[in-house]
Parts: structure tokens; sequence; C-alpha cells
């Protein structure tokens, strides 16, 4: 039975990470940049908090440009999928 519960919870942890993968599945350096851009988002979010988001919109704009960046990797990825030959 432990087995069988091991196997469903791995099971469910890979389809669960494909499905987050989206367009990004089968390109893992996209898929760890994407990974690091959305820790990095949520740092900046607790740094605003630390600070009362008195950073004169600086962090507020990192978060926006590191939205945009997730979008190009999504098309980068969607890109490289397209041309694969």
């Amino acid at each position: 039975m432990k087995a069988f519960l091991a196997s469903m919870a791995v099971g469910v942890l890979f389809a669960s990470t494909v499905a987050l993968a989206g367009p990004k599945a089968g390109h893992p350096n996209l898929i760890a940049a994407s990974k690091h851009l959305k820790m990095a988002s949520e740092k900046v979010s607790a740094a605003q908090t630390a600070n009362e988001f008195d950073m004169e919109g600086h962090a507020a704009k990192a978060k926006e440009l590191m939205a945009q960046a997730q979008t190009e990797l999504d098309q980068a990825a969607a890109a490289a999928n397209a041309n694969k030959k």
C-alpha cells in the first residue's frame, strides 16, 4: 500500500510539473529560468513588505519587468516548439 501511495504521489507531482511548465515542457533551462524569476518576484514582494512599499516604485517596476520576462520565456519555448524538425 505504501508503494502504491508513493507511486501515486510521484505521478501527481510529475503531472503538476508538466502542467505548470505549459509550453516550456521539454525545455528544462527555460523551466529553471522561469522558476528563478518567480522566486525573484517573491523576494521583491517580501522586500516591499519589509520596507513598507517605500521604494519609489522601483520594486514594482522590477516585478513588472520580471512578469514581462516570464512572457518572453513562454514565447521562446513556443518558438522552439514550432521550429522543431
